[in-house]
């Protein structure tokens, strides 16, 4: 079975970006495995013929990085094309990249990658700059493409990797920066492919040398675990029930699943207030004068720790997750929003069999009054209205209410359908 096992590092924009492509180089040479191959892909902003003739009426000048780049350094020049969307409002962008259309890697000397890395952002203030690096032998596995499938890059992003974020998509270890709204924003990951033994308490470690490599990154903030199915869709289908779930098994719990969201009304009645989905203008404003302040993470806390749940995040978004005796890990997921006050919340049973994933997901409603609307015939979470304090307050009892119920039935269907999951399946974990 292989797994695939994204460790997230803690990485500041404070710090220079090239003191952290510096840190990575040197630690592939200390561990003793030579100079690793580095991919670079460059870009410049996006352009579309709106923005650029508002620019040209506004008198502003368009920087590009790569034209900088090129001006240094003549010789990257091969490395530049223009990607872009169809369609009315297509946007262009210029990037350069060293990895051809075959997926080779054309070898770029560190001395410049270091000097490009130097000049970010002041010098080549670049929409996004990727740095991956990678070495024979970095992890277990088959070799993964440079340049993922569509359907791939689906997949991971399910699985909570964050593939917009910078996370590598092929083994080795990935350096992201790139402009936002609120300034540069910085990533550093690693991908280790990892045979796994489904019996085994714990994953194999990785051996010394890429353990000492991994410590030299830093500290890792995060980890996540994927299930690979590295077999041709065809033979996998031949393989039957070994190959993952049966067919048997996925229906039934899709099964459950439907018959929870269509019940779903009967247990937002024994919710403990009846919140309505407005809120008054007098009710959803705090002391200081703006709407739904203060910290939410005291009432989470408060509500989930007796159910078992940890809570992880300081603002805009918590993940609180238990494992279950079977090793299943229901996580639930509440975003506060960072540009309005509501929450948005839903539950996940996630676990494995025969070495592949599967969740079940349910919508977590605030209230029996919240709007609930639906995408074809799949019902989503609602965004409710957080307001004041007392009324968070309220919301987080309702939701801590409705996940008793839910960890009393809803949880031990699904797992008495899988069965249990490997002790070392922890698909996400801080």
């Amino acid at each position: 079975m292989l797994v695939a096992v994204f460790s997230i590092f803690a990485a500041s924009r404070k710090d220079a970006l090239v003191d952290m492509v510096e840190r990575v180089h040197a630690g592939f040479l200390a561990a003793g495995l030579g100079e690793p191959t580095v991919r670079l892909r460059l870009s410049d902003p996006p352009l579309t013929a709106e923005i650029a003739a508002v620019q040209a009426a506004a008198g502003t000048k368009r920087i590009s990085s790569i034209a900088r780049v090129i001006k240094r350094w003549p010789e990257l020049g091969r490395f530049v094309r223009t990607t872009g969307s169809v369609g009315p409002g297509r946007a262009e962008a210029r990037v350069m990249s060293n990895v051809t259309e075959s997926g080779a890697v054309e070898a770029i000397d560190f001395t410049i990658i270091r000097e490009i890395a130097q000049g970010v952002p002041k010098s080549f203030p670049c929409h996004a700059i990727d740095l991956h690096f990678s070495v024979p032998g970095f992890s277990d596995g088959p070799q993964l493409p440079a340049q993922p499938d569509l359907q791939t890059l689906r997949g991971l992003m399910r699985a909570g990797v964050d593939i917009g974020a910078g996370h590598p998509t092929s083994p080795g270890i990935g350096v992201h920066d790139k402009w936002w709204v609120n300034g540069r924003q910085r990533s550093l990951a690693a991908l280790r492919i990892v045979e796994a033994d489904p019996q085994a308490k714990k994953l194999p470690a990785p051996p010394a040398e890429i353990a000492a490599l991994l410590a030299a990154c830093g500290k890792v903030r995060k980890t996540v675990q994927v299930p690979m199915v590295t077999a041709p869709a065809a033979a996998a289908a031949a393989a039957g029930p070994a190959g993952g779930l049966s067919p048997e098994m996925d229906q039934a719990i899709r099964t459950v699943v439907r018959a929870y969201r269509a019940g779903m009304s009967e247990l937002l009645n024994t919710l403990p207030h009846d919140l309505p989905h407005q809120v008054e203008s007098a009710a959803a404003t705090a002391p200081d004068g703006s709407p739904g302040t203060g910290p939410k993470k005291p009432d989470l806390v408060r509500a989930f720790a007796p159910l078992g749940y940890d809570c992880r995040g300081e603002s805009g978004s918590f993940r609180l997750q238990r494992r279950t005796p079977g090793n299943l890990t229901v996580s639930l997921q509440a975003d506060v929003g960072s540009w309005n006050s509501s929450v948005v919340a839903f539950m996940q049973v996630i676990g494995m069999v025969n070495g592949h994933g599967f969740k079940a997901t349910l919508p977590l409603h605030a209230s029996r009054h919240a709007v609930r609307g639906e995408v074809r015939g799949v019902e989503l979470p609602s965004q409710f209205p957080i307001g004041s304090a007392e009324r968070w307050t309220q919301i987080v009892d309702n939701l801590a209410t409705l996940v008793a119920a839910l960890d009393r039935s809803f949880v031990p269907e699904i797992e008495a359908i899988t069965g249990p999951s490997p002790e070392w399946f922890r698909p996400e974990q801080s």
